[in-house]
């Protein structure tokens, strides 16, 4: 028994050492995002990026470039898209909390970012790790517009007038509209939440004959 409890305590450590020695050898952010600017090609994986992005490349900034030319690396500041701006008529921002620089790296542009999301107006209630760091669209907003970004109220969603059926139900009814159509049918069935029901004399004449229906002629 002791001898097997040796074992796998000796079989134990090698696992951790084997995953310590993989997590020592993975490249940091800094040498996977690394970018030759004259080839526009990764030095570590030799890929190019796409040619559609080179003129963000050379114009707009990675977050941790702006991140490191700032007093706190910007936690409490307000960071945007471009793409954001370009499609969204709403504020879509990140509000920094909190940094975690790479010193490895060259200018100490890399890192991981938290904060708080407000997407096309609606702020999310929890702080999570900023995505898409090393995109180059990355823009500060300026302390004198941070107010108004702040400050948008989101129109009210629409109500719901339709909502998608049960699974089986949905299944029969797509079922059926094959073998009526005899073609795939491309239209996602939806179940109406309100009807609009036409009140006129052959409404309620139909209303009182299905009564009558139901409760039999009187005797």
């Amino acid at each position: 028994m002791a001898k097997k409890k040796r074992l796998r305590l000796i079989a134990e450590m090698a696992r951790k050492i084997r995953a310590y020695r993989e997590l020592k050898s993975r490249p940091r952010d800094s040498q996977k995002y690394a970018l030759d600017y004259a080839t526009m090609k990764r030095p570590l994986t030799g890929k190019a990026l796409p040619v559609m992005a080179w003129q963000d490349v050379r114009r707009e900034n990675r977050l941790f470039t702006l991140l490191a030319s700032m007093r706190m690396f910007g936690v409490g500041r307000l960071f945007t898209r471009k793409s954001w701006l370009e499609d969204h008529t709403e504020p879509s921002y990140w509000q920094i909390t909190k940094v975690k620089v790479d010193y490895t790296s060259e200018n100490m542009d890399h890192g991981k970012a938290w904060g708080i999301l407000t997407y096309k107006g609606k702020q999310e209630s929890e702080v999570k790790e900023v995505d898409k760091v090393m995109y180059h669209d990355w823009r500060l907003v300026p302390k004198h517009i941070e107010q108004k970004f702040k400050d948008f109220e989101p129109l009210p969603e629409p109500p719901l007038t339709y909502v998608p059926y049960p699974p089986l139900l949905r299944a029969m009814i797509l079922a059926q509209e094959r073998k009526a159509g005899g073609i795939a049918v491309t239209e996602e069935p939806l179940l109406p939440l309100k009807r609009d029901v036409l009140l006129s004399k052959d409404y309620f004449r139909r209303q009182e004959q299905e009564r009558q229906r139901k409760e039999g002629t009187a005797v």
